[in-house]
């Protein structure tokens, strides 16, 4: 049998656990035709770089799977007939990789980042920049001082 990796969107209306289930549903279909799926992993909810059937967004989902020809063309013709699923993209390996995907190690570094990074100096806990200090109460710029003021021209 061969190796496969498969991604797959699904509508930004759909619920995390509806794509689980999209997920376990695939993976019966290629149960039933002598398939077997390894990892899964959900890379949930992610803005797409263009617009797709109307959709800004869109539940990002892979699938390693060890099985013959015909059971990733049943999966697919079902992905293809389910009117949730927005794309599909699924490609042939020499291996699987071992651990987290790279998608998933990406997630993992930025969110360590986050938290080792702490509060900021200007005192904002979140770790967000606060002009107000700049700025004041109304968010009104501070004057230029060495700004010449700007005269109305006359029209005749």
């Amino acid at each position: 049998m061969a190796l496969y990796e498969t991604v797959f969107l699904v509508r930004q209306d759909v619920s995390g656990q509806a794509v689980d289930e999209l997920v376990e549903q695939y993976k019966a279909v290629l149960g039933e035709h002598g398939g077997s799926v390894g990892r899964t992993e959900n890379w949930g909810l992610k803005t797409l770089s263009y617009r797709i059937n109307k959709n800004r967004k869109a539940h990002f989902a892979l699938m390693d799977i060890d099985a013959p020809a015909a059971a990733v063309q049943e999966m697919e013709r079902q992905m293809r007939l389910n009117e949730d699923v927005l794309r599909t993209l699924t490609i042939r390996v020499e291996e699987h990789e071992d651990g987290p995907s790279v998608m998933k190690q990406k997630r993992d570094r930025d969110d360590r980042r986050r938290r080792e990074r702490g509060p900021r100096e200007d005192g904002d806990e979140r770790g967000e920049r606060s002009d107000r200090g700049e700025r004041g109460e109304r968010g009104d710029r501070p004057d230029r001082g060495d700004r010449p003021e700007r005269r109305e021209r006359e029209f005749s």
